[in-house]
């Protein structure tokens, strides 16, 4: 059911996935650090979506770099993982 492209596919649907060539290094560095922390925690990606009020497939967008995340989301990871904007900034090295 799978239909070969030179993407990778989502879903027998044919929707390419194509996340690989629109993600910026810097967003994927700090995605990285969300990830690391997150887990450091022991937090679901649902269960840091409920603590910091964002949507769960959100979290997963950012932790990948899919999505350039806004200064109001990153104020609320970044109070959910117990760090300050700062701090993931400077481990994403950016």
């Amino acid at each position: 059911m799978y239909r070969r492209t030179e993407f990778s596919t989502l879903q027998s649907c044919g929707v390419p996935n194509l996340s690989k060539f629109r993600q910026a290094p810097e967003l994927v560095a700090l995605g990285s650090v969300i990830y690391r922390r997150r887990v450091e925690l022991g937090f679901s990606q649902e269960k840091l979506a409920l603590i910091a009020e964002i949507e769960r497939s959100h979290v997963g967008r950012v932790e990948r770099g899919d999505n350039n995340v806004t200064v109001l989301v990153l104020v609320k990871l970044a109070k959910a993982l117990n760090m300050s904007v700062e701090d993931l900034m400077r481990e994403a090295q950016l």
